[in-house]
């Protein structure tokens, strides 16, 4: 297989596609992928189309559209997407462009709009996408009805927002059940963003998401996090201590007698990764000194102590539930070498702002958290891109994750290519 620095430029991505096939055909399992899957352009494109524009991406939280008009937006690769709430409580989602000439709709974050109106034109459409007005410039053969919003499709789950750009996106009846099932116990329709950060890492995202998946760097690198978080979350980890499995039998048993769901369930494959596990014992929250960050709790029980429920969902996104807040992540890839990193800190709708919390206690954690993996994933990327890089071995003991996340990767890009060989750079 000749190096894909080498390769036919007429044809970027068909070259890219053999590559991919080829190279994950042979590449030894438990080993992280050659370089070019971290830094070359063309990959990434085909990243973004096998990927990001086939699997179901996490968009955003439920709550953070809690009445009619609200809207959010988020870019996955070069496809605006706008997620809004409807009549009839309805939550719809649309590519971001005006069937007009192309223009984006809405160019903030978040807001809240009575109709969707272009900024260029006023072609105005219903929360629902229909197109209401265009003018009277249009001729008499134009149809309003055939010139609704393009829409994507979109899952609830849970309260989490997932969408897919494919026209046919994969089944997404088992992530559904599993969410709504764990995350039942939370008051998930009467929670708030109470403070959100994003940062752009200047590393390939699946170095972001390799180093999400292992807390072998945490005793060196995590000083704050380990402070309430165990490195493990499994009581078969060889790095399990007998007090740590005392401790989730504990739990556990309390967690049975409240029918709260702790068991480590898997959704997808290895797409969706769902367990509740203790928080170092004598902490109840991810703080600075372990006591809760928020007087009001996130549980209808109102409950204090829910250990920590972690979430993972490939390709982009992982989660902390606590008793009274949670922290959600996303993560969405800008080039090759670039990822942004959302972190959304949620509390109850009703907690008030220097009374009940306090933003800098709340995000302390995971602010600090973030900035040193940024560091390392940025200085793993430069790393990477050394001539005298190689592949190399995982750890099965401490890196299990990453070995599966990476398992992940290969064969949905496998699958993915498989299925569409008709992917080229114009569709992205």
């Amino acid at each position: 297989m000749e190096p894909i620095a080498h390769l036919n430029l007429e044809d970027p991505l068909g070259d890219a596609r053999r590559f991919a096939l080829e190279t994950m055909s042979h590449h030894p399992f438990g080993f992280s992928l050659p370089q070019p899957f971290y830094n070359d352009e063309r990959l990434f494109q085909l990243d973004m189309q096998t990927i990001f524009e086939r699997e179901w991406i996490f968009a955003g939280m439920s709550c953070e559209i809690p009445a009619k008009g609200n809207f959010i937006t988020l870019d996955i690769g070069h496809n605006p997407v706008v997620i809004v709430r409807g009549d009839g409580d309805a939550i719809h989602a649309f590519h971001n462009t005006c069937r007009h000439r192309g223009s984006r709709l809405c160019s903030t974050e978040k807001g809240k709009l009575a109709k969707l109106v272009c900024p260029y034109h006023q072609w105005t459409y219903e929360l629902d996408g229909r197109l209401l007005f265009a003018g009277t410039e249009m001729g008499e053969d134009f149809r309003l009805e055939d010139y609704g919003l393009a829409p994507v499709a979109l899952t609830e789950a849970g309260g989490y927002l997932f969408v897919s750009l494919a026209e046919n996106p994969p089944d997404v009846s088992d992530l559904k059940a599993i969410f709504d099932s764990y995350l039942s116990f939370y008051d998930m329709a009467n929670l708030k963003v109470a403070v959100t950060t994003t940062i752009e890492e200047q590393a390939n995202w699946k170095l972001v998401l390799e180093n999400n998946r292992e807390c072998y760097h945490c005793n060196g690198s995590h000083p704050e996090l380990i402070k309430s978080l165990y490195e493990f979350d499994d009581t078969e980890d060889p790095r399990a201590t007998p007090e740590y499995r005392s401790l989730v039998a504990r739990k556990q048993q309390e967690w049975d007698g409240l029918g709260i769901p702790w068991k480590m369930s898997w959704a997808g494959g290895k797409r969706n990764r769902l367990t509740r596990t203790p928080l170092v014992e004598g902490t109840v929250s991810m703080t600075m000194d372990g006591r809760a960050a928020c007087r009001r709790p996130l549980t209808h029980q109102g409950l204090e102590d829910m250990g920590s429920l972690r979430i993972l969902h490939l390709p982009n996104s992982w989660n902390h539930f606590v008793g009274d807040h949670a922290a959600v992540f996303r993560v969405l890839p800008l080039g090759p070498q670039r990822t942004q990193v959302t972190t959304k800190w949620l509390v109850h709708k009703d907690a008030v702002e220097g009374v009940d919390y306090d933003v800098e206690n709340l995000s302390r954690v995971w602010d600090a958290t973030n900035a040193q993996d940024r560091r390392l994933a940025e200085e793993n990327q430069r790393g990477i891109n050394s001539l005298a890089y190689r592949p190399g071995p995982y750890s099965p003991t401490y890196e299990y994750g990453v070995i599966d996340f990476i398992d992940w990767y290969r064969t949905t890009l496998a699958a993915n290519l498989g299925s569409s060989p008709a992917l080229s750079l114009a569709s992205g």
